[in-house]
């Protein structure tokens, strides 16, 4: 029984295939596309991969989307659920006032973060921090309760704020560096120092919460340019939602 999750963020679909329904599955297949060419997939990447038994996926885009989607999964006779947050779900428990309007992907990944740790025998307090479009920095203490958390703009959004915003400048191709000495450099390490600045302050609040040091757990498609610029210890998961879609899809098709 093979088991096929997606997450569809607000710039590409990434999905995964695995050989069975049970967190740690073995990984078959993988891809990504960008939102414009989602109409290509039965025809294109997943084509070529077995029909699977069950699909779960995450979604943060728009219904339209969605509905995109769907209609390339029936490609194979199986219908997808969406991972909605819940107050609790797979050990967790969600402190948002209102868990329903959390984001999807927020609470999966924070699922997946628990339960990597949890497998690896660290039951502690974590930071997730999620780096694309957006950013977000969440909190969960050593029980597994998710306190909350931050959302900043990613890289590419801070940039262009300030092209439109400000005469003169332009989204840059520069370096990140201790002390930058032109505009791009300047740009670039500014946008990177905020995303830092930001994960160090969500370290401190909790630890000083929580009475001990959290671990910091880094994903996303641009987590790999901010991981070589932080000020605290993070490591890099870039499988982190697919962990916490398998997680959820153990506990819920084995019901």
């Amino acid at each position: 029984m093979t088991f096929l999750a997606l997450d569809v963020g607000n710039t590409r679909l990434k999905w995964a295939q695995y050989d069975s329904v049970a967190a740690g599955a073995k990984p078959l297949a993988h891809g990504a596309v960008f939102l414009e060419n989602i109409d290509r997939l039965a025809e294109e990447e997943w084509r070529s991969i077995a029909a699977p038994s069950k699909i779960l996926g995450c979604i943060v885009a728009g219904d339209a989307i969605k509905r995109r989607v769907a209609e390339q999964i029936e490609l194979w006779d199986v219908a997808p659920q969406w991972v909605v947050s819940s107050p609790q779900e797979a050990g967790l428990t969600n402190g948002y006032d209102h868990p329903a309007r959390l984001g999807a992907d927020r609470w999966v990944a924070i699922i997946g973060a628990r339960h990597r740790l949890l497998r690896r025998g660290i039951n502690k307090p974590c930071i997730v921090v999620m780096v694309g479009t957006a950013v977000t920095v969440e909190a969960i203490d050593a029980t597994g309760k998710f306190l909350g958390g931050i959302i900043l703009p990613g890289h590419g959004i801070m940039l262009r704020a300030l092209e439109s915003g400000t005469a003169g400048l332009h989204v840059p191709t520069g370096e990140v560096c201790d002390f930058p000495t032109n505009t791009s450099d300047a740009l670039t390490s500014g946008g990177t120092f905020a995303i830092a600045g930001a994960v160090q302050r969500m370290v401190e609040n909790l630890t000083a919460h929580c009475g001990e040091a959290p671990e910091c757990i880094m994903t996303g498609g641009a987590g790999w340019k901010m991981a070589p610029s932080m000020s605290v210890k993070v490591e890099l998961v870039e499988s982190l939602i697919f962990d916490g879609l398998l997680e959820i899809a153990s506990r819920r098709f084995a019901a």
